[in-house]
């Protein structure tokens, strides 16, 4: 089943939609059926009674006309959730994580292994998947990074790993922008990220597991992150090499609370020690560079420069819609 959620100038939560699999048509599971809930964060708070309609009007869509139905534009569409109740991003993807601390000549954690990294954004705003990443100060040193999320329902307190695979219920991919140049003040002062984690944008769709079909393994999407920079490929690095699965990091955030439905977990930015495999982020290369060089030459984004996010499956067919955002001098 695929979600979306239209914008709204009378909700902060904008308008759930159900959209079809090819990502051309959609319709509202109200004009369907007035009980059903208006959106997206209503719908995961009641999923197991909400689920099953929804799923209903999604064959329905698929198989033939739906009253109601109206064709998409992707201007018209926000992140699945424009708000969440919690956003917490891991780092799931090692290679990455040992190229960080590489370059900055930091040790690897003892634990690293074993334990996920983990911090928890911000989440009472995200973009749309077409918005202006806003910039006030080039300096700040502006980044994407592209990553898979999953979307929970209600994740009891000391779950293990395994059962809390169970409670992943929709999966969404990330541009969770950094402000690369304040992160070393931030951390320097020992208590995590924050001005340095503006605004995330989520792809437009987000999608039941299922819908993956044998892309989605163990808590894994085994299908590559596809990202244009500038009208360029950049990277193409695969979700399979996460070294922890979902289960592990929701497991990981539920370890002393609970979680509540609508939580989003972040894989951190997808990176394949394969070269071939590009980046998801401009960081990468600049890390690189310094390894190898010890001058970093990639530049962060400027104002005008884009970025391009999207993923398909191995018939090609485009999954969760694309995030395609333009960085902007920020105005008042």
């Amino acid at each position: 089943m695929k979600l979306a959620t239209l914008k709204s100038k009378t909700s902060r939560d904008g308008e759930l939609i159900v959209v079809s699999r090819d990502n051309i048509r959609a319709v509202k599971p109200q004009s369907v059926n007035a009980r059903l809930p208006a959106t997206l964060r209503e719908a995961v708070e009641s999923w197991s009674v909400t689920r099953p309609e929804l799923e209903k009007i999604y064959d329905n869509l698929n198989e033939k006309s739906v009253s109601g139905e109206f064709k998409l534009s992707e201007r018209d569409l926000h992140s699945p959730l424009p708000r969440s109740f919690q956003w917490a991003d891991g780092s799931a993807f090692l290679h990455h994580t040992k190229l960080v601390r590489q370059a900055r000549g930091a040790t690897m954690p003892p634990n690293f292994l074993t334990t996920p990294l983990m911090y928890q954004g911000g989440s009472d705003t995200f973009l749309a998947p077409t918005d202006d990443i806003p910039q006030i100060d080039p300096a700040h040193g502006t980044d994407f990074e592209g990553e898979i999320a999953v979307l929970t329902d209600d994740v009891p307190m000391g779950i293990t790993a395994q059962d809390a695979l169970a409670h992943i219920i929709l999966v969404m991919i990330v541009n969770d922008v950094t402000l690369r140049g304040l992160i070393p003040d931030e951390l320097a002062m020992g208590f995590g990220f924050f001005q340095s984690k503006p605004s995330s944008a989520f792809a437009p769709f987000a999608v039941t597991p299922d819908e993956l079909g044998d892309s989605w393994q163990m808590g894994r999407v085994h299908l590559p992150l596809l990202i244009e920079f500038n009208g360029v490929s950049f990277g193409r690095a695969n979700g399979r090499e996460m070294h922890f699965h979902f289960g592990e990091l929701i497991a990981h955030a539920a370890r002393t609370r609970s979680l509540s439905a609508g939580t989003i977990i972040g894989s951190g930015t997808v990176s394949n020690e394969d070269p071939n495999a590009g980046s998801s982020c401009l960081a990468e290369p600049r890390m690189i560079e310094k390894i190898q060089t010890g001058e970093m030459k990639t530049p962060f984004m400027k104002p005008g420069d884009r970025v391009e996010i999207k993923m398909l499956d191995l018939k090609g067919r485009d999954v969760f819609g694309r995030i395609h955002q333009t960085v902007r001098v920020w105005e008042k």
